[in-house]
């Protein structure tokens, strides 16, 4: 069945090693051919098989069934006859489905005499997908049957017909008589003269010529066609489509050439090209055999078959390798060949065959005439049958992929010239100006939200409920009743009402979704680069399978983008599982490369609600290939999106825009830190450790050092400093060991005093963050009770020199919390002396207040104050209400009586199930009376979603009630300073008040709790 749940079906028959076929019914499940064949029987202990197939213009046709009728039992049924009847479709072994479908038949078996042509002959129509009405009759009639003669006479004296080109000029005639017979049907058949002088028509000869007869022909036909006009005759068939997408694994290979589309389509696939050959010859593949290319379908296909013995490789003996190469576009300037290969010897080879597509199109225009083209390489999976070791075999498949085709890529520079990117500026800015934000229309966004059953009952009980109003006719008062209020009378009526105001309530939230969704149309969230150096580039193009979440059965998808601390936002799809984007986001010039890059999926219900996470992703540019990343399917991790295998489409480009000066600058940057001059390593020095390490050609070697990794047995080797880096290589015996994680990993670099074991040398202990660099495990000494990885290096030949290295490395590409601090103390300054000069004070009144708490807290002031003082009141309550990490600086003196502080901490994920970061300032004085304070804060969140659209403000008021009391009043009143503007303001504001009201109460409570546990 093809995509389009429809088949192309038609029938194969065969009696002995006579064959006929039927015609195509395109896209049918219900077929009827209403055609008769007619057979020499040769044997009557032969059986006639039918069988049913699905065609396929590009791989083997599919099978969908069969049936096998022995002609023993024809003989023996009533007049030679079994009638027209169904029979059910077979498989070709035993299977436990059987829904094959079934196919309607007429089989007789006639008696001539010896000069007539004994025949099997049937009518047939198919249902193999649907039950269909089975008593319709076929219109067409059967050949005239005669009694006279003898079956097993006439029989035996016919000669074989399965080789007619080898028979003698005696029995040509009688040749093209049976291809009546067989072929032309029974109006023919009965029209026939029987002059032996007949002539037949040459498009009926090659209608009814055997399949092995016609493909031979038609091979030899395609052997004496050249490869050009073989192209030509494909092309001229070209309907103008477009180019098919790339296959789903990702890009192998994304290069222009200086040479005309034409010919680099010629050099790869012509007959006449040795560059098959020379390739196969580098890779130490043996036996090829290539088949000429051979038209199909009517000349619209194109298609040849390759065999060779691929080399052994350390993993997988030497095996053989069957290659299938079809045309799916031809018009000249564009090509595309898609090549199926099957490994079938290699463990689990018959459950997956892997695709390979070439796209030959025109390259960019070159200042000189020259043409140039542009040829893109892209692979897939797919998988005949289901297997556990899907996940494995993908990976050994793309790995052997991608060696395989960095030879095909260079042994290809080597017959043409590749094109310089420099000279004609990068194809980045040529795929993301085809990128548009297709707005989506009323009437599809209004049928998403309100096209389900819920919905439309919801209509239907209203419309159902108002005509009853219409009809009935007021009840009598009774019971509490009074007029006005009409209570319901029985328990069945109070069911009844309950589903109705669910229902309406129901209804009401969808029109309020559907409302927010219409102000949402068309946003975009994406703003233009600043600055120079590592431009990040990403093109969010579509989602694929996302979980649902919501009661509607859709998803309210957002996407959030983290690279070197900074984060970038998508816009929200409505109601959607396949959200289509179209936006593009760039982050602002990096001055070093980043290493990671994390993408989550997020279904939106506001910034502080129980939100899910729709699955996530992590981009590790130094294992990936930018050409990969160019345009790639990322499969999202997280119980819900492999569940639903969810997936998201992006293109993602990184440029350096600076050239070398990122290098001699950087190297600059780390001689300041270092202290010791720093020489650039020689371009070869650096293609060594980017092939030992396996890392992208703008990873650079920045030192070496001579050391010993210490595990139970110490062993000599080398650790190499890069950027983004840090790898340790050691070759003993033949025995390699190698490893690198990123500097990001590092949690914390400890430097091990000198000990007899360590050569009376210092040590560096190097610990890394839970669950990171699980690559480099066989590395590591141990790993400790929190399930982090521990490296222990020593002896090294300059240990001065290598610790300011690592250290300086480190501390450039990790930044700590009092790190932030510092750079939060010295903005808040500048905006204090910015708020000092304008009279605000910390902003407050540039933001709307409302009153989100009020009560009276039975603590003295005194005490309830300590929560504010930085005690381990303070710390315990913070942490109870969800303030992870939580971290304050002393209160400093910044006017009389005013004091301020800087706070710092985590949001829980009982808070936020985003998590995210929360930087304020608090400022607190005395009231005027001075029976009381007021505590202002201004509070910066990272890491939630739109976080970065607003500020909130909070203004806690304190009152002592007086000593006889011993309790004092508070009352917490919030704002929200917009920095951005966005559709989801009134949303968000009542996210946040409600989210923080409750904070409150719960932090104030815990105040009480505390205090009263205290007396």
């Amino acid at each position: 069945m093809d995509l389009n749940g429809l088949s192309d079906p038609y029938v194969k028959l065969q009696l002995g090693k006579q064959r006929a076929k039927t015609k195509v019914v395109k896209k049918n499940l219900s077929p009827v051919w209403d055609e008769e064949f007619s057979f020499r029987v040769g044997d009557l202990k032969e059986e006639l098989t039918i069988c049913v197939l699905d065609e396929d213009k590009i791989f083997n046709d599919d099978f969908l069934g069969q049936v096998k009728m022995p002609l023993s039992k024809v003989l023996d049924a009533d007049n030679l006859s079994l009638g027209t009847q169904w029979y059910q479709l077979q498989p070709k072994k035993k299977s436990k489905s059987k829904d094959y479908g079934d196919i309607r038949l007429m089989i007789t078996l006639s008696q001539k005499s010896t000069d007539k042509i004994p025949i099997v002959s049937h009518s047939c129509s198919d249902d193999h997908a649907s039950n269909s009405d089975k008593s319709t009759e076929l219109t067409k009639g059967l050949p005239p049957t005669s009694s006279n003669g003898n079956l097993e006479e006439s029989a035996v004296s016919e000669v074989d017909d399965t080789e007619p080109v080898k028979e003698d000029k005696s029995n040509a005639l009688s040749f093209v008589d049976r291809l009546f017979h067989i072929f032309a049907g029974k109006n023919v058949e009965a029209a026939m003269p029987p002059s032996r002088d007949l002539d037949c028509p040459e498009d009926l000869q090659e209608a009814s010529a055997s399949p092995e007869t016609s493909e031979s022909q038609t091979d030899d036909a395609c052997s004496n066609i050249t490869f050009d006009e073989l192209l030509k005759t494909i092309e001229s068939k070209d309907q103008g489509g477009e180019m098919p997408q790339n296959l789903q694994g990702g890009i192998l290979l994304d290069q222009s050439y200086v040479v005309a589309p034409g010919d680099l389509n010629s050099l790869l696939f012509s007959p006449s090209s040795n560059f098959l050959q020379s390739l196969a010859e580098f890779q130490g593949n043996t036996g090829l055999q290539t088949e000429p290319w051979r038209l199909e379908n009517g000349g619209e296909s194109l298609k040849r078959v390759i065999t060779y013995t691929r080399a052994a490789t350390k993993l997988v003996k030497a095996v053989k390798a069957t290659e299938e190469q079809a045309y799916l576009k031809a018009d000249g300037k564009n090509f595309a060949v898609l090549t199926s290969a099957s490994t079938p010897d290699v463990p689990f080879g018959n459950c997956f065959r892997v695709e390979v597509l070439f796209c030959i199109m025109p390259g960019p225009d070159l200042p000189s005439e020259d043409q140039s083209s542009r040829l893109v390489v892209s692979w897939g999976m797919n998988f005949l049958q289901s297997t556990m070791m899907r996940g494995m075999i993908e990976n050994g498949a793309k790995q052997g992929l991608k060696d395989s085709y960095a030879q095909f890529a260079y042994l290809l520079s080597e017959n043409v010239k590749p094109l310089d990117q420099k000279d004609t500026g990068s194809n980045k800015e040529q795929i993301l100006a085809s990128i548009q934000t297709e707005q989506e229309s009323y009437w599809k966004l209004a049928f998403r939200f309100f096209g389900n059953f819920s919905i439309i009952s919801s209509v239907f009980v209203a419309f159902y409920v108002l005509v009853h109003i219409l009809l009935a006719n007021p009840g009598t008062i009774q019971g509490l009743e009074f007029p006005g209020l009409d209570l319901p009378d029985s328990i069945g009526e109070v069911v009844v009402c309950g589903v109705l105001v669910l229902q309406g309530q129901h209804f009401l939230n969808v029109i309020g979704r559907f409302l927010q969704a219409w102000n949402q149309r068309g946003s975009d969230h994406g703003v233009k680069a600043q600055g120079d150096g590592w431009l990040l580039t990403i093109a969010l193009i579509e989602g694929s399978n996302l979980a649902a979440v919501d009661s509607t059965g859709y998803s309210d998808p957002y996407v959030v983008f983290t690279c070197n601390g900074k984060t970038k936002t998508s816009s929200i799809k409505f109601q959607t599982l396949e959200p289509q984007w179209n936006e593009i986001f760039e982050f602002d010039a990096m001055d070093d490369a980043p290493s990671m890059m994390d993408v989550d999926v997020y279904d939106f219900d506001g910034p502080f609600d129980e939100a899910t996470s729709l699955g996530h992703a992590e981009i590790n540019f130094l294992k990936s290939n930018l050409s990969e990343l160019a345009d790639v399917w990322i499969p999202l991790q997280g119980k819900l999106a492999q569940a639903c295998q969810s997936k998201l489409h992006l293109r993602i480009f990184l440029n350096n825009t600076r050239g070398t000066e990122v290098v001699t600058e950087y190297l600059m940057k780390m001689e300041k830190e270092v202290g010791k001059k720093i020489n650039l390593r020689s371009p070869q020095t650096n293609s060594t450790f980017q092939k030992l390490f396996g890392l992208p050609p703008e990873e650079f070697l920045i030192n070496d050092f001579t050391c010993h990794l210490k595990r139970k047995m110490p062993m000599q080797g080398r650790l190499f400093l890069s950027p983004r880096i840090i790898g340790f290589y050691a070759n003993l015996f033949g025995h390699k060991t190698k490893f690198f994680f990123l500097w990001e990993d590092i949690e914390d670099i400890q430097v091990i005093p000198p000990t007899l074991a360590s050569m009376a040398s210092p040590s560096l202990l190097i610990i890394l963050r839970r669950g990171r660099g699980m690559d480099a495990k066989h590395g590591a000494k141990t790993v400790d009770q929190d399930g982090r990885l521990r490296f222990h290096f020593q002896s090294f030949g300059s240990f001065n020199v290598a610790n300011r290295t690592i250290m300086a490395l480190w501390k450039a590409r990790s930044l700590s919390t009092e790190q932030k601090m510092q750079i939060v103390e010295e903005e808040s300054e500048a905006k204090s002396l910015n708020s000092e000069e304008s009279g605000s004070f910390l902003g407050i009144e540039d933001a709307n207040m409302s009153e989100v708490f009020s009560s009276v807290i039975p603590v003295p002031m005194n005490s309830l104050m300590k929560v504010f003082e930085g005690t381990s009141l303070e710390q315990s309550v913070m942490e109870k209400v969800g303030c992870v990490d939580y971290r304050i600086t002393a209160w400093e003196s910044v006017k009389p009586d005013v004091y301020q502080r800087q706070v710092h901490y985590k949001f829980a994920k009982s808070v936020s199930r985003y998590g995210g970061e929360v930087t304020s300032t608090q400022q607190k004085s005395l009231l005027h009376d001075r029976h009381g304070y007021i505590v202002e804060e201004v509070m910066t969140l990272e890491g939630i979603p739109l976080g970065d659209y607003f500020n909130l403000h909070l203004r806690y008021q304190i009152e002592d009630l007086g000593p006889k009391l011993r309790a004092c009043n508070v009352q917490v009143s919030l704002g929200i300073a917009w920095l951005k503007s966005t559709k989801n303001q009134k949303r968000i504001t009542k996210n946040v008040i409600s989210s923080s009201s409750a904070r409150l109460k719960e932090m104030f409570s815990e105040v009480e709790n505390e205090f009263m546990r205290g007396k």
